[in-house]
């Protein structure tokens, strides 16, 4: 009888250290590797390390992500590859530096004449969830921004016409380079992170880029000029994408979590676009440069000069079997749109 008594008192002390224990978290926490090439001061790596702790929190710790900007992981170049191999699970980084890779949303950089980054932006996604390319399959697509109008600067001489352009050397990537070369000059290929050595050095004559890098990248401490041309203004789209593997793996309900933040977080970075466009050209005039807009008459020759660039991206889409005519209208009216 002592026996039976003593054996039900263990049992109900058992359970009541259960019932006053709190339960142990049998959640799967998933860590995930996200690599940038922005330097962590610029704003759009501040927006980016932003992101990974938006997903944190809303994910209640499930999703914990490791943030490496500065191209500390991979570079420019080598990012979306990187995705693709696990290098990094989530990579940043611009459709221009992998020129051909992306066809249909490389034409977003064609110099259709944008106003704003929330514009590009809006535009850049429009296109992307219109035509629906299969170029991004291999990973999966978070989300793309744009940046405002792409504008030449240059280091020594001011541009006034099409002619002062002759034999410069514009330091230009992916179709913004194109351009450049149709107004006359020639293009230099090079990624942001080497650009202002360059100029400095006078390897280059200029570079075409947003108001916003006069700061972001210190630019405007080595260029004195720019021509605002708004009608052939290009912009630059960007990417963040994920390891495919690495995202089916995720639970459905922090994917949903994910695509949510997505949409906000796009428009915040084309936001984040405008506002430093004009913390950009703040700074530059603030070094004692000079900024130049151009006579109509002179505007219809350089939109006239850059015309045949849009054209020629749609006929090389359509020897690819890819509707070119309906890329570029599609961008056109999204444009027309959000204008």
């Amino acid at each position: 009888m002592k026996r039976t008594v003593f054996t039900c008192t263990l049992i109900l002390a058992f359970f009541s250290i259960l019932i006053v224990t709190p339960s142990i978290s049998t959640a799967k926490t998933t860590t995930l590797k996200y690599a940038n090439f922005f330097p962590p001061t610029h704003i759009q790596s501040k927006l980016a390390e932003s992101w990974c702790k938006e997903v944190e929190k809303r994910t209640e710790g499930r999703i914990k992500i490791e943030y490496y900007p500065g191209s500390s992981l991979l570079n420019p170049k080598q990012m979306y590859d990187g995705v693709v191999d696990g290098i990094s699970d989530i990579g940043f980084s611009v459709l221009a530096y992998t020129r051909g890779r992306f066809p249909v949303t490389g034409a977003i950089d064609l110099p259709f004449g944008y106003t704003s980054g929330v514009v590009a932006t809006q535009v850049a996604n429009d296109l992307y969830n219109t035509m629906k390319p299969t170029e991004f399959d291999d990973t999966k697509l978070m989300y793309l921004h744009a940046h405002g109008p792409g504008f030449i600067h240059t280091r020594d001489k001011a541009i006034t016409k099409l002619e002062d352009l002759k034999g410069l050397r514009i330091r230009s990537t992916g179709m913004s380079a194109e351009a450049v070369k149709a107004l006359g000059a020639t293009p230099v290929a090079m990624s942001m992170s080497d650009a202002y050595q360059s100029l400095q050095k006078g390897v280059v004559d200029g570079s075409a880029y947003p108001l916003e890098a006069n700061k972001g990248w210190k630019m405007g401490e080595v260029t004195k000029y720019v021509v605002c041309v708004y009608p052939v203004a290009y912009t630059t789209t960007f990417f963040v994408t994920m390891n495919k593997d690495k995202w089916a793996a995720l639970e459905k309900n922090d994917q949903d979590t994910i695509e949510a933040i997505n949409k906000e977080w796009s428009l915040k970075h084309g936001e984040a676009w405008d506002s430093s466009d004009l913390a950009g050209f703040g700074f530059f005039m603030e070094q004692g440069n000079q900024a130049t807009g151009l006579d109509a008459k002179e505007v219809e020759r350089w939109k006239k000069a850059v015309a045949p660039v849009i054209d020629k991206y749609a006929d090389d889409l359509a020897k690819k079997k890819i509707d070119g005519a309906a890329v570029i209208k599609t961008i056109r009216d999204s444009l027309k749109a959000n204008m």
